[in-house]
């Protein structure tokens, strides 16, 4: 199986802001222990690069590791060589997809309307990341997927336990999931780690109830 196709199989994409390079190992052990293996590290992060390092080195295949918020593909290219499998952008920036297909990496832009997301696949996209998709909600996922049935669009931004079955059931491909599953910030303990471990579980339930239903 491809990573592309590992990703969508899981559905579920651990957004990881602002994390330390001490606490990167502990978070995607929890994850892992909770059943998500794809994650993504926002290039904001300081020394991202050598956090996408760290986590491949350590877990290896037990994980898909990729960036977000790549914005230019300069710094698309910097996060492959590093490791990056995927990559995450909140815009449609053609060259940044052009550069991350060049390497064989999942290209996973952020685009809003119509034009953006069709424009975006257009260009060379795997999946579409509409975002932010809580403006909007799982409602607009069913229009969308009207005349644009063959695109696989994944929503980002405000999603939670309330709305990931609602946009599944609406025909995203898969979901990432930010503060409501992963802040580091909050992460200054071993019962945290347990914590976000449980949260990780009960996101999977949701996914496993949803696939045991089609």
């Amino acid at each position: 199986m491809g990573k592309l196709e590992e990703l969508k199989n899981g559905k579920l994409v651990a957004v990881i802001r602002g994390a330390s390079s001490e606490q990167i190992i502990p978070i995607t052990r929890a994850l892992i222990d909770g059943g998500i293996n794809a994650l993504e590290i926002t290039v904001e992060t300081p020394k991202v690069c050598y956090l996408i390092e760290k986590v491949k080195a350590e877990f290896g295949e037990e994980i898909i590791a990729g960036a977000g918020t790549v914005l230019d593909a300069e710094t698309a290219r910097a996060a492959i060589m590093s490791g990056a499998e995927f990559i995450f952008s909140p815009t449609v920036q053609e060259e940044t997809i052009k550069m991350t297909k060049r390497y064989g990496v999942i290209s996973i832009p952020g685009a809003f309307t119509p034009t953006e997301i069709l424009t975006a696949y257009e260009s060379g996209a795997d999946i579409i990341k509409v975002f932010p998709a809580d403006s909007l909600g799982p409602n607009y996922f069913k229009h969308l997927k009207g005349p644009l049935r063959q695109i696989p669009l994944m929503p980002t931004g405000g999603v939670g336990f309330e709305n990931l079955l609602n946009y599944l059931q609406a025909g995203a491909v898969a979901v990432g999931l930010g503060g409501s599953l992963v802040n580091p910030s909050k992460l200054t303990s071993t019962q945290n780690y347990q914590e976000l471990t449980d949260r990780a579980k009960q996101f999977v339930e949701i996914v496993n109830g949803f696939n045991s239903d089609k």
